[in-house]
């Protein structure tokens, strides 16, 4: 009843919110995915997305088929493997930004390590800049993490926004400078942070720094101070700072997955890998109201 094809831009275009990043991710012409969109529809009789000139949006309808289109895809990329004897081995040094520990990225991860049990899965859990400088020197073969908007590097998992967040009892003097939660260099959001604050030419100091999400959620529960964080990846106990507390717009952030040079079956194992990540990458954010 539902073509995989369907089911597979489906989801790239619930997880970009975006028909033309969904084509440039699959390698489809847009009208294509319009196209498989709209036969989706008509198969399912309900609208899936809400879209305008300026946005795309899941509908309800759409939120239940991303559970049903993954399900199905998972069970057919199964079938396929059973009956066409294709099995992957090696080792794959898989990477992934600090940002994903807490989603359900490790439930990903056991999906595929179920499927593909003869392949020896390493992996390395840093910030977004140290993985990308371990994928040039040729120590990972995949990554899973942030980027900026106008670095071209990856494969778009999904777009986000960066935000303020901070403990909700949490209170700003507006006279002192913006006591700052951060991750040490080369974190993306800690320059992105330090770059937003000069160019409103608000003071701003370091309240707590470590290479460690867990120690900066504990800092911000505790009223120590703010972090710039994406806004789908907010951790339980913090809540994204009202506009009165007067911070900078801190724009956009890019999650990709980029692939080293590795070849043979390292690329293989990475490729699949990858494509379980971008079946069930909305899985990886806490949706609105979630």
């Amino acid at each position: 009843m539902y073509d995989p094809s369907h089911l597979r831009t489906f989801l790239a275009v619930a997880q970009t919110l975006s028909f033309t990043q969904a084509a440039r991710r699959l390698g489809l012409r847009q009208s294509t995915v319009s196209q498989h969109v709209r036969r989706l529809e008509d198969a399912t009789r309900r609208q899936l997305f809400s879209r305008d000139t300026h946005s795309v949006e899941l509908t309800e309808d759409g939120e239940a088929m991303l559970g049903f289109a993954r399900r199905i895809l998972e069970v057919h990329e199964q079938a396929t493997a059973f009956f066409t004897g294709t099995r992957l081995r090696g080792r794959l040094r898989f990477g992934a930004s600090e940002d994903f520990v807490l989603t359900r990225l490790p439930e990903i991860l056991e999906g595929f390590r179920h499927d593909h049990p003869e392949v020896d899965l390493e992996l390395t859990v840093e910030l977004s800049g140290t993985l990308h400088d371990q994928l040039e020197a040729g120590r990972l073969d995949l990554v899973l993490a942030k980027r900026r908007p106008e670095d071209p590097r990856g494969e778009l998992v999904w777009h986000d926004e960066l935000v303020w967040i901070g403990a909700e009892r949490l209170r700003l003097d507006p006279d002192r400078p913006v006591p700052l939660i951060v991750f040490p260099p080369p974190g993306i959001t800690r320059a992105v942070a330090f770059e937003s604050l000069e160019r409103q030419g608000r003071p701003w100091r370091i309240a707590c720094t470590s290479g460690s999400l867990s120690a900066l959620i504990a800092a911000a529960r505790a009223g120590r101070g703010v972090m710039a964080h994406s806004r789908g990846l907010v951790p339980p106990g913090l809540v994204r700072l009202p506009d009165r507390f007067g911070l900078p717009e801190l724009g956009r952030v890019d999650f990709v997955l980029v692939h080293g040079r590795r070849g043979g079956p390292a690329q293989s194992a990475a490729d699949a890998l990858a494509a379980t990540i971008l079946a069930g990458g909305d899985r990886l954010q806490r949706r609105r109201g979630a």
